[in-house]
């Protein structure tokens, strides 16, 4: 490869890359008019798996002239489809819905690691104490829960004097450990 070749753009090319950019983002934001918000909410892994393929039909759209910017469209149109269909099946039919989505793991309760669901996902303590530090938290007594969401995210919760709604935890894998811990006025698992 020259390092011209590398460097240079051409005024053809800039013309393409822009029409291709502004039909791409007037199609996108059709097409989530169309589906709504949830197309990009990363709520669970399928969700996060349609903002990774579009990402890259966007990238090869956008960049070349293969595929074409209508083919390029037809491609996130059926991803767009997909979803929908996927997301009437998780409402519609609940056992699907099981097969479709991950589910939440509780990672810490009432201050202590629980080793076995650690190694489940794949996660060491390190990895929930980075993210207890950037949730401000000093102390392992400051929390209630740390729970691995369906898309991977880890949500902190901590301690405080209102009683848990347990039917916020009543989808999460192993969320009697919460509910026995706190009746019992036990701070361990």
């Amino acid at each position: 490869m020259k390092w011209e070749n590398w460097l240079s753009i051409d005024w053809q090319q800039v013309l393409g890359i822009s029409l291709s950019a502004v039909g791409f983002y007037v199609g996108l934001m059709l097409f989530t008019r169309l589906m709504g918000l949830r197309s990009f909410s990363k709520l669970s892994s399928h969700d996060f798996a349609m903002t990774v393929g579009i990402g890259s039909i966007l990238a090869s759209t956008v960049l070349s002239d293969k595929p074409s910017l209508f083919q390029g469209l037809f491609a996130v149109a059926v991803l767009f489809l997909i979803q929908g269909v996927i997301s009437v099946i998780r409402r519609k039919i609940k056992p699907l819905k099981a097969l479709i989505d991950n589910q939440a793991i509780i990672l810490m309760a009432h201050g202590e690691y629980l080793d076995d669901n650690l190694k489940e996902a794949n996660l060491s303590t390190s990895d929930v104490q980075e993210v207890l530090r950037k949730n401000g938290i000093k102390a392992k007594t400051e929390v209630f829960a740390v729970i691995m969401e369906t898309t991977g995210d880890m949500s902190v919760i901590k301690n405080n004097d209102v009683e848990p709604d347990w039917s916020l935890f009543d989808d999460i894998r192993d969320s009697e450990l919460l509910l026995g811990a706190s009746k019992n006025g036990n701070s361990q698992v």
